[in-house]
Formats: structure tokens, sequence, C-alpha cells
């Protein structure tokens, strides 16, 4: 199997749909005219030319309400946001039409929109655009949130999300644009809301996603080294959840630890903490700890910075 980067790994998957339904189109700042910022869209303005690879101005509000629009009226758009961050300055399109469009006309007005933003901290980025949204999205019904953490992921991933008939957020973090993997030829699809075991063990459930999946492994090689044998599970979707999965392996090990690079208070891993907690009380044999960021901004100082521009705080000693 071929090894390609996270970054080549999306632009195939944008280059197939485009390709397999003309309805799909992209739409973003500078895409067009630098092929991204991270290299992700090269060469497709070549290919599918400016019609339906297009430059926008830089007003967050326009874009998506341009998008949104666009999605309802029958047009599958893909939406490239420079930074995650800047997603706050369209709160009212997406939080208030994106996310209820479908619900308050019954179903009948559908939102096949795809908003891709990169996230995560990278180098000394600062607190503009070093931010970790997803609780935020995920505190909004309707709609789908993704965050893959390999190349063969993120072309599955977006494949399925262009595919999809409800507004997706599709984080992807800076940081994996240069990482390589192995993704089959042809065809990839990664159902939405399906997590996986990545790796098998019985002492231990670490669950994680995105970037931090990687350093949730090296914790599990660094255990495997003391004879405790870790579980990892890469959640890939983080709404919907794959309780099935989630729950399975917290009965099997009886110890989860969940870590994200985003906030600790309030982060995905309190909703994880909290549900596993109610559903198998007195059968976990301790607590489920969190490991994520302090609740500060994220610092542009080096020697602030660590392995990942963010300090970590665990919400246990155990």
């Amino acid at each position: 199997m071929r090894e390609i980067t996270f970054a080549e790994a999306t632009r195939e998957a944008m280059e197939e749909e485009m390709a397999r339904d003309p309805r799909v189109f992209l739409m973003g700042e500078d895409i067009a005219k630098q092929g991204g910022i991270f290299g992700q869209f090269k060469g497709l303005p070549e290919r599918f030319g400016l019609e339906r690879v297009r430059d926008t101005p830089i007003s967050e509000p326009t874009l998506v309400g341009a998008a949104l629009g666009a999605a309802l009226v029958g047009a599958r758009p893909v939406l490239d946001i420079h930074f995650a961050d800047f997603l706050l300055l369209a709160m009212d399109e997406l939080a208030n039409q994106a996310a209820s469009l479908r619900y308050m006309s019954g179903g009948r007005l559908k939102v096949p929109l795809v908003i891709r933003a990169p996230d995560g901290a990278i180098r000394s980025a600062g607190a503009h655009h070093s931010k970790s949204l997803e609780a935020l999205f995920l505190h909004l019904p309707g709609f789908k949130v993704v965050a893959p953490a390999t190349p063969k992921d993120a072309k599955g991933l977006l494949k399925n999300a262009i595919r999809s008939e409800d507004p997706v957020l599709y984080l992807e973090h800076k940081a994996l644009y240069g990482r390589k993997g192995p993704v089959p030829e042809g065809e990839v699809l990664t159902p939405l809301g399906r997590a996986e075991v990545v790796r098998e063990g019985k002492d231990l459930t670490l669950v994680s996603y995105s970037l931090t999946l990687y350093k949730a492994l090296e914790a599990a090689d660094r255990l495997a080294a003391e004879g405790v044998w870790a579980e990892v599970v890469d959640l890939k979707t983080l709404y919907p959840l794959d309780w099935d999965t989630l729950l399975a392996s917290a009965e099997k090990t009886g110890r989860v630890v969940v870590a994200h690079e985003a906030w600790r208070f309030l982060g995905v891993g309190a909703e994880i903490a909290a549900t596993l907690q109610e559903r198998l009380f007195g059968r976990l044999r301790a607590p489920v700890v969190r490991v994520g960021a302090a609740h500060v901004p994220s610092p542009s100082a080096r020697p602030w910075k660590g392995g990942s521009s963010r300090r970590w705080r665990t919400s246990s000693r155990r």
C-alpha cells in the first residue's frame, strides 16, 4: 500500500468527489491562487476551473452565509476556513442557521455543507491561530463533527462528510498535514460515527483523536515497557460518538483516560467521563481521568509551548 501525506489524502478526496458529483464545489480565501496555505488544494483549480474552486473575500460571515445558501438550493459546497479560530466570526450563520434549518423545516431543507477548519497549536501561532473548538460545536445540535488522525481516515471521512445531508465540521490539525501514512488506491470511505480500537489492551483504555492519538499510542508503548497493556481507541468522529465501542472497551479494561489537545474544562473528555461513569457505575475500577490543556489562551512564547504549545492538566493523579 502506498504512503501519502494527510494533505495529499484530503486533496485526493476533494478531487474524487468533485469528479463524481458536479454539485460539489470548493470555496475559501486564496485556495485557487495559492492552493491552500497548507497545500491541501493544489491542482484542483487547474482541473476543475475557477467556477468550482473559488477564491473569496476575507469575510467569514459572508463565506458561511454564501455556502449555506448554496447548500440550501442543491449544491454541495466545501468551505475552507483558514484557521478554526475564525469560525467564531460566523457563529450566527453557523449556530442559528446551518445547525438549525433542517430541524426547523421539519426535514424539508437539507444542509449538505462541509466546513474544513485547520485547528490545533503549532509553532508560536499564539491565541488567535491555535484554538481547538470541537466542544463548542458538539454543544450545537445539528452539526456532525469529525477529527481524523491518519491520512486514510482524512480521505475517508472527508468523502463521507461531502456525501452527508447535514452540516459537517471537518477539523484537520495543522501539525498533521505533512504526516504520511498508508492509504489504499481508489475509493476509501470511513463511516461517520464509528470509532476504532487501534491497539488492543486489557489494563486500561486510552481514548483520543486527531494529533493527540499519536501521543496516546506513545504512552501505550511506554506503559507496555512497564508491563501495562493499554487499549487505544481513536474516536475519529466526535459527533455522533460511537458509544458502543467506548462502553465495550471501558467495561473490558475498567480504567479509562481521555486525552485531547483542547482545553480540559468542559471538553470532549468531560462528556465521555460523565457518560461512562453514569452507564458503568460500579463496574469501573477507577474514576475516568481527563488529560487536556490548561484553561488559558494558547501562548506564543516558546518556553511555554512544550510539545504542543499548551500546558497540560489531568483531572487526577492516579
